[in-house]
């Protein structure tokens, strides 16, 4: 059977992610999977070239958990730090372990390593995609709301990674998801146009908007990030005054549902792009939201290393 990776949210199909969903919010609950441990005898690498803290421990202690190890590999600690080429050491990383989860800069990069690595790869972030962090988010709306159909997400911020995959997994299983941000930070115009094929097949709604209000309008949820990542030092300046407009206080849940709940992916930066009493507030979501990035991405581990069709 050939290998299987997951770097952009699509390589599962609509079925096999809600099916995810369903699954991993089953076993949080308490429900047995159908092996121990599922990935006896197996070992994780973890090949991290931006700083982690939910992604790194969020795997590590997943892997332990379904019977497995894994292996921590900063920059520092490959070759890759002496100039070895990406399929060179997806290659040679092939032989010693049975799958890598990688968190890199450009998504090209975690394409390249899935290209040559004959065991699965798993994105971890990269500037372009976020799709584990999405998994948990929407595993963190099925389990406030019941369901996941007719619901609708506001992104309000920059147009990055995150919203990239919010886009693209809420378009693949049907959620709607609207993004307000500035006119220079947008999100890129290729993932919104395969956001919106994915959707005419779900059902859902893409939007792309500047503005705030009508991007809040009946929303479920109201989502933002921060406003420089990883990589952006130095533009602090700029990016914070195009972003000043989109950050969420308490005023903007009048014009959501009336369940609306907040979500942030952390780390979080209280009175920039959301202020504390969201955050800290009776909506806030955000640590569910980070404790699922653990029981979503079992359930994917599972699918990918152990076997599991993922239906």
């Amino acid at each position: 059977m050939s290998k299987r990776d997951y770097l952009d949210g699509t390589e599962l199909t609509a079925q096999q992610t809600l099916e995810l969903l369903r699954e991993a919010r089953a076993r949080k609950r308490g429900a047995k999977a159908k092996s121990p441990a599922p990935l006896a005898g197996k070992t994780l690498a973890l090949l991290f070239e931006k700083h982690s803290t939910r992604t790194r421990v969020s795997f590590e202690a997943g892997a332990a958990q379904l019977g497995g190890r894994s292996i921590f590999l900063s920059p520092q600690d490959t070759q890759l730090a002496r100039g070895e080429n990406l399929a060179d050491s997806a290659r040679v990383l092939s032989e010693y372990v049975d799958g890598i989860v990688v968190r890199t800069f450009g998504h090209e990069r975690v394409e390249e390593i899935a290209q040559h690595a004959s065991v699965p790869v798993i994105n971890g972030l990269t500037d372009q995609h976020h799709p584990c962090q999405a998994l948990a988010d929407f595993l963190t709306l099925l389990e406030r709301f019941g369901d996941l159909k007719g619901l609708k997400l506001a992104y309000l911020g920059d147009g990055n990674n995150v919203a990239h995959s919010l886009l693209i997994v809420g378009g693949l299983i049907g959620v709607s998801v609207t993004v307000a941000c500035p006119p220079k930070l947008m999100p890129s115009p290729g993932v919104v146009a395969r956001a919106r094929k994915l959707a005419s097949a779900s059902g859902a709604e893409i939007h792309v908007t500047n503005d705030i209000r009508a991007a809040c309008q009946g929303a479920h949820a109201l989502y933002t990030d921060v406003w420089t990542s990883m990589g952006q030092e130095g533009k602090e300046a700029a990016r914070h005054k195009a972003l000043a407009p989109y950050g969420v206080h308490g005023e903007l849940f009048h014009w959501t549902d009336k369940d609306a709940v907040f979500m942030h992916c952390l780390p979080a930066h209280r009175g920039q792009e959301v202020t504390a009493e969201v955050i800290d507030g009776p909506r806030s979501v955000v640590f569910q939201q980070a404790g699922n990035r653990l029981h979503a991405q079992k359930v994917l581990l599972e699918i990918l290393l152990g076997g599991s069709d993922g239906r």
